[in-house]
């Protein structure tokens, strides 16, 4: 079991930035990747950003340039610094973490942070 617990978010004018945490606990040996995913009302749950393991990352076409996914393997945490964001970034973020164990893939979701980008 992983356990994931996000923050950082609130509201912020357009062209702002914001940084998102999402600090794991439990099983944490097992994760392979983690990404931050995103819904806004009425839309299906995108993906954002997501870095494996050895680092390798993964970006929405609609935030490459603006939005940098990292983490801190000493502090179990992963990051999304979001810079000039727009008012169509306003969603609900969750985070995610992809496990891997003993022939078992898994995957857990935080409860996720609301952005809202005002115009």
């Amino acid at each position: 079991q992983v356990q994931l617990v996000e923050s950082g978010g609130g509201l912020v004018q357009a062209g702002g930035s914001l940084r998102l945490s999402c600090a794991a606990s439990g099983s944490i040996f097992s994760i392979n990747a983690l990404g931050w995913y995103r819904q806004a009302p009425g839309k299906q749950r995108e993906l954002v950003a997501a870095i494996t393991r050895c680092g390798s990352t993964n970006y929405a076409d609609s935030v490459k340039g603006r939005f940098t996914i990292s983490r801190d393997n000493a502090k179990n945490t992963a990051y999304l610094r979001m810079n000039s964001l727009k008012p169509e970034d306003t969603a609900v973020y969750y985070c995610n973490a992809e496990t891997y164990y003993g022939g078992v893939q898994g995957s857990y979701w935080g409860q996720g942070t609301q952005v809202t980008v005002a115009s």
